[in-house]
C-alpha cells in the first residue's frame, strides 16, 4: 500500500486538492484555495517523477507564495466596491418619505421606498399625513426624517 501511495502521488496530491477546493467553498476565505494551488504544484511534480520530499517542498513554497502574494491582491479586488454604491438601508438616505401617520421625535409613520416604516422626526418639526420628508438616518427599524419643502417629482 505505501509503495503505491509513493508510486501515484498525484492521486494522493490531487485528492487534496479537491479536498481543500470543497473547504474553500465552505470558507470563502481564499487560505484553502491557495492551499490547494500548492497542491497541484505537487502534483506535477509526482507526474514528472519527482521524489517525495520534492512534491512537499514544492506544495510548501507554492502555497507559500501564493498565500504571500496573489491572496492580498485577490482579497483587494473582491472587496472593492462601486465608487458610490449604497447597499441596504444606507440606500434609503435621502430618500423621499411619504408620511403616513402624525409622526414627531417619539412616533410615526413613513412610507419609503415602497415599504412602511416606524418614523421619527429628526428635528422639533412634527409631520403630518400626506407630507413628505426626507431620510435623514436609519436606526435599527426606525427612519429619521425631516421635513422636504419641495414635492416630489416637481422639484
Amino acid at each position: 500500500m505505501y509503495v503505491w501511495l509513493l508510486d501515484n502521488a498525484w492521486v494522493v496530491w490531487l485528492a487534496v486538492f479537491l479536498l481543500l477546493a470543497i473547504i474553500e467553498m465552505i470558507s470563502l476565505d481564499l487560505y484553502f484555495i491557495m492551499l490547494g494551488v500548492g497542491a497541484l504544484g505537487g502534483v506535477s511534480v509526482a507526474l514528472l517523477g519527482g521524489e517525495f520530499w520534492m512534491q512537499v517542498v514544492v506544495f510548501s513554497v507554492v502555497s507559500l507564495l501564493m498565500i504571500m502574494l496573489v491572496r492580498p491582491i485577490a482579497l483587494r479586488h473582491l472587496r472593492k466596491d462601486p465608487e458610490g454604491l449604497r447597499t441596504n438601508v444606507d440606500r434609503l438616505i435621502g430618500e423621499d418619505a411619504l408620511v403616513l401617520e402624525p409622526t414627531s421625535r417619539m412616533n410615526g409613520r413613513a412610507k419609503i421606498g415602497g415599504e412602511t416604516w416606524s418614523a421619527r422626526t429628526e428635528d422639533e418639526v412634527a409631520l403630518q399625513p400626506g407630507t413628505y420628508g426626507s431620510v435623514v438616518r436609519i436606526d435599527g427599524a426606525t427612519a429619521y426624517i425631516t421635513l422636504r419643502t419641495k414635492i416630489p417629482g416637481l422639484d
